[in-house]
């Protein structure tokens, strides 16, 4: 075999299932905890070194596919029963699982130029979960106006560990 698998199945970094790694990966890199290896399908994505735990929602303008026109922006909000990858089991209360939520939008609108490594062409907005909670307990997805309407904080990368330790710190 002359390609390499990660290269063959896993180079285009702007599809939608690995541009979603990719932003988990950049998150847990801000928040120091990208060591070892990620654990799928866990309640939530990312916890912090203080315990805090972390959901990673991402989304993009461009896709990897042809568009004739700049795709929405939309975020899965929705509570889920939590499964919890050490006992195998799911919870019973479906919830949001996570203390806080990282909107990772890879946020560039140029497809020539789209480098979803530059982290200069991401936006990431942290938003507390018991705010979802409180005014959109029951619904599914959240497009980027629907969210600024919440007041999450706008981070840049280097920023994110910072803003969620202020907020439940």
């Amino acid at each position: 075999m002359s390609v390499c698998h990660w290269q063959w199945a896993f180079s285009n970094l702007a599809s939608n299932a690995l541009r979603g790694v990719l932003a988990e990966y950049i998150v847990a890199c801000d928040l120091g905890v990208a060591g070892g290896t990620r654990t799928e399908w866990d309640a939530y994505d990312l916890k912090t070194p203080e315990g805090i735990k972390v959901e990673v929602k991402s989304a993009a303008y461009l896709q990897s596919w042809q568009q004739t026109a700049h795709s929405k922006v939309c975020f899965d909000i929705r509570p889920t029963l939590g499964w919890d990858a050490t006992t195998n089991t799911y919870g019973t209360e479906r919830k949001r699982q996570a203390d806080v939520y990282v909107f990772c939008l890879l946020g560039h609108m140029d497809k020539p130029t789209l480098d979803p490594l530059d982290l200069s062409q991401w936006e990431f907005y942290v938003l507390p979960s018991h705010v979802l909670d409180a005014r959109l307990p029951n619904q599914k997805t959240l497009g980027l106006a629907g969210l600024l309407r919440l007041g999450p904080v706008k981070a840049a990368f280097g920023d994110i560990s910072r803003i969620i330790k202020n907020t439940f710190g």
